[in-house]
């Protein structure tokens, strides 16, 4: 049973939390079954909450009216209790307007700051299928009535519901009273006036069903797991179901083996895993033993438990008594929801004895979708409230994915047709190289001293962003980018010409893997001197832009002593500096060098470089991270930048991207470079002292308050430019947060029509956003541009989310291969924004020299490639690569 897979981490273990406190006993929601429990997000008055509306407060004697023989529904409530999960306090809301009737088993889902009801039972019958909305945006709770035109799916009970693709409200399968049903219905939130549309999705079809769980994963996959079917028996299979960008929906057929069958339990998703517990069998004995805590891990295609990876179906005998944890999960009817990493279970039944409890358990340290706070004594998720008495119901609860509200315009986040073939190829290089810096971050996010993610879609922006009222300029791209002339050599070798951004064929083309209101005019930072002029020598000798040549014998000229004198005077200025550096215009803006030293000197020389003979003195300079790995002279970039911005520190900024890391740059060439080229000793000493000088990096850039800068991007977890100002530093990728996870490591979708939370192939746990997250983030903070890199792209630049998020890349011909161009972008005291390219080199014709970056003896690094190569370019098919290589790094 155990898993011969160490990188499939097993269900975790479910604790009692404390009960929590309230100020009266009318607040404290009491045990009950057949409700709902749903994670909404945090408000400007209320951090992230769990929302308990109705079920069944009571048990009766008397003939039996659902699978427990001999009792039955009673005390059927409509009130709502709300955890503050940060607080640990109930409290029991009364909304205004008119609430829902009572009622059971009916189906909820989280939309941002409101929570969505439909159907259910109560003491009259079945619920109407009205939805009915329950407003908690500000502190005046309210009712909502949502008008739907047309049929819908009528009333029923025991059936599922969630937020699909952050915009359709999907329900499924279910009891009307007559028949036990498999249909499929869905609400485009996005449309107006609402209308109910029947589906008839295709591929494999679930059977008739109810009882049974239905979670969103946050990149837009209903996953249909268990229940009861027409003949009471309980099922074991999963079922996902996909929307096609064209509009198509299909069913897939979840693979793995379920280590028991169920209905009337709960389940959650939390990253790409769906956590299932509890449950019913026929005649509604609950699931004991280790079966009643499950993970279907939909990335590896593979159903765990306590003991790992499951193989087959257990029998439900197990001495459950041996193990006091195994006897909580024992019952079914009750609710589950998640925040961040956290799973949380309320209430429930176990034979006839209603439950009262609140149970947590912590995801795999390598997945969340949010990294939320709580208070410092519930992180242990332990505590010792024990259950209470009391009556019967249903199932389950939903996450919160920060998704939008119901009004809100949002589309389409598909998958093709073989997303869960694609998903199951989890490549165990891939886990390997992410593992310890996900892990270490994902551990750290339970931390006291971490940062908020603050999810909530409908508060106002963060005080970092400007009001827009004091900068006259709005930031607009340049309709034409500056390109030089792909011939190097000849009578054409300075020819700059001038293309329309329309020309650029290959622009989607993409390779895949403080406070604000100080100003930095008042932020004087001093200049560092150094040894003797450490750094003048350093610039003396790299900053050559048109004659630099690469040293023949590949020695690096600077010892270790003066590797750290050089590190610490930087070092001293970027701990005088905030986390996010607050950026006048004009500015440059350069994107991943990689180690192409040569290709800084062609950018420089063509569209000028930081010196006094140059054009320091009137722009400022920017670079966003990935100063080192991959290409052959990753000393000689790194230096010059530091040298760069100890002589003009207020005018040469440097970021932080993903390889300025240790637990990467090792992997990745820079530690192999330093020893090459430094002596064992020396090298590895140096390569120690750069890395701490990483820690000290900056992590942002604001220009203008208009436009933020980042490596990566904005993930799952950042909504404001606040939460990055919170980041401490120093810091380390295994000390970070998500928020740091998501800022270095995060991808835009594929394109603009892929919109939410997609998985992100560079490894687990990371995402890529949708141009709905963009333009959300920009509008919170009041913001008209995203600048990012990390992604290598065919023209050096690339637009996304309609022109609100550019990716830029500005080492050409990456790893040998890619046959990119190189950008830099060029924003203007008008803010307008000018892409400027050079294309790769030709072949070196008579003259190796020419070309600095293929020297003959490099063939080291030329294997490291081979071993790790790029990601593949984003628009071309994707081939089968060797699944053991570390290519989505």
């Amino acid at each position: 049973m155990g898993s011969s897979k160490p990188w499939l981490n097993p269900a975790p273990t479910y604790r009692p939390l404390d009960g929590g406190i309230w100020d009266s006993e009318d607040d404290a929601p009491g045990p009950r079954c057949s409700h709902t429990l749903t994670a909404v997000a945090a408000t400007k008055s209320h951090g992230p909450r769990l929302i308990l509306f109705g079920g069944a407060t009571a048990i009766e004697a008397g003939p039996a009216s659902s699978s427990a023989p001999g009792i039955r529904l009673a005390g059927v409530t409509n009130s709502v209790h709300s955890y503050d999960v940060v607080t640990r306090k109930w409290t029991r809301i009364r909304p205004a307007g008119d609430p829902p009737s009572p009622r059971a088993a009916h189906a909820a889902a989280a939309v941002g700051t409101m929570v969505v009801f439909q159907g259910g039972i109560g003491p009259a019958g079945h619920s109407t299928d009205d939805l009915y909305v329950l407003d908690l945006t500000n502190d005046k709770y309210k009712w909502h009535r949502v008008v739907v035109q047309g049929q819908g799916p009528g009333p029923r009970y025991g059936h599922v519901m969630d937020l699909v693709a952050q915009r359709f409200l999907v329900t499924v399968s279910g009891n009307d009273g007559k028949r036990v049903l498999s249909d499929v219905w869905a609400l485009d939130t996005a449309q107006k006036p609402y209308v109910w549309q029947r589906l008839n999705p295709e591929g494999d079809r679930p059977s008739a069903r109810m009882y049974a769980t239905a979670s969103a994963r946050s990149d837009g996959m209903l996953l249909l797991c268990g229940g009861r079917d027409v003949s009471g028996t309980p099922l074991s299979d999963a079922y996902g179901l996909l929307m096609h960008r064209n509009g198509r929906w299909e069913w897939t057929l979840a693979p793995g083996v379920s280590p028991s069958p169920r209905y009337q339990h709960a389940a959650v998703f939390v990253g790409t895993r769906l956590h299932v517990t509890g449950g019913a069998l026929r005649g509604g004995r609950a699931i004991e033993g280790e079966a009643a805590t499950a993970v279907l891990d939909t990335a590896a295609g593979a159903w765990l438990d306590r003991n790992g990876l499951v193989t087959s179906s257990k029998a439900n005998k197990t001495h459950s008594d041996l193990d006091p944890s195994l006897e909580l999960m024992r019952r079914c009817r009750h609710a589950a929801a998640s925040v961040g990493a956290r799973i949380y279970i309320y209430g429930g039944l176990r034979g006839d004895v209603l439950l009262g409890d609140l149970l947590c358990a912590e995801n795999s340290p390598f997945e969340s979708d949010i990294n939320i706070p709580v208070a410092a004594s519930e992180r242990t998720c332990t505590g010792s409230k024990v259950v209470q008495p009391g009556s019967v119901g249903n199932y389950h609860g939903q996450s919160s994915d920060g998704v939008l509200p119901l009004s809100g315009g949002i589309s389409l986040s598909t998958m093709d047709k073989n997303s869960m073939e694609k998903l199951v190829e989890a490549s165990t290089a891939e886990v390997e190289a992410v593992r310890t810096v996900w892990q270490a971050a994902q551990a750290a996010s339970t931390s006291p001293s971490d940062e908020t993610s603050a999810s909530d879609e409908n508060t106002v922006a963060a005080d970092t962003a400007s009001d827009g009222s004091d900068v006259e300029a709005d930031v607009r791209l340049h309709p034409r980018a500056v390109v030089v002339a792909k011939e190097a050599v000849g009578n054409l070798g300075g020819m700059v010409r001038q293309l329309s951004l329309d020309q650029f064929e290959h622009e989607n083309r993409r390779m895949m893997p403080v406070n604000s209101d100080t100003s930095p005019l008042t932020r004087k930072v001093t200049r560092q001197k150094s040894p003797e002029g450490l750094h003048k020598k350093i610039i003396s000798t790299l900053l050559r832009p048109r004659n630099w040549k690469a040293p023949v014998d590949r020695r690096f000229f600077l010892d270790s002593y003066e590797v750290g004198e050089l590190c610490h005077a930087a070092e001293q200025i970027f701990m005088q500096e905030p986390t996010v550096l607050q950026l006048k215009a004009p500015i440059k803006v350069f994107g991943d060098l990689h180690g192409q030293f040569g290709d800084l000197m062609r950018l420089f020389d063509e569209y000028g470089f930081p010196s006094t003979a140059g054009d320091i003195t009137y722009i400022d300079y920017l670079f966003l991270g990935d100063y080192v790995d991959r290409g052959q002279h990753s000393l000689e970039t790194i230096t010059l930048l530091l040298a760069l911005k100890i002589e003009y520190p207020e005018n040469v900024h440097l970021i932080r991207g993903n390889h300025e890391a240790a637990d990467i740059n090792a992997l990745f060439g820079f530690r192999l470079e330093c020893i090459e080229r430094m002596g064992e000793n020396d090298g590895i000493w140096a390569w120690t002292r750069f890395n701490q000088l990483f820690n000290h990096l900056p992590l942002a850039a604001l220009i203008e308050k208009k436009i933020i800068c980042m490596h990566g991007g904005i993930g799952r977890s950042i909504n404001s430019v606040d939460q990055i100002e919170k980041l401490e530093r120093p810091i380390t990728m295994d000390a970070g947060s998500i928020v740091l996870m998501d800022l270095l490591w995060s991808d835009p979708t594929e394109n603009d029509s892929i919109e939410g939370l997609r998985p992100n192939a560079r490894g687990p746990g990371l995402v890529t956003f949708g141009p709905d997250r963009v333009s959300d983030f920009c509008k919170k903070n009041k913001l008209q541009l995203i600048i990012r890199a990390h992604e290598c792209v065919m023209d050096g630049f690339e637009r996304f989310a309609h022109g609100q998020l550019i990716t830029l890349f500005s080492a050409t011909n990456y790893c040998g291969t890619a046959n990119n161009a190189g950008a830099i972008l060029v924003i203007g005291r008008g803010l307008v924004v000018v892409p400027k390219l050079i294309h790769p080199l030709p072949p070196p014709v008579n003259s190796p020299e020419m070309s600095p970056e293929r020297t003959i003896d490099d063939t080291w690094m030329q294997e490291l490639n081979i071993q790790r190569p790029p990601t593949p370019t984003r628009g071309r098919p994707k081939p089968d690569q060797d699944r053991n290589s570390l290519a989505y790094i």
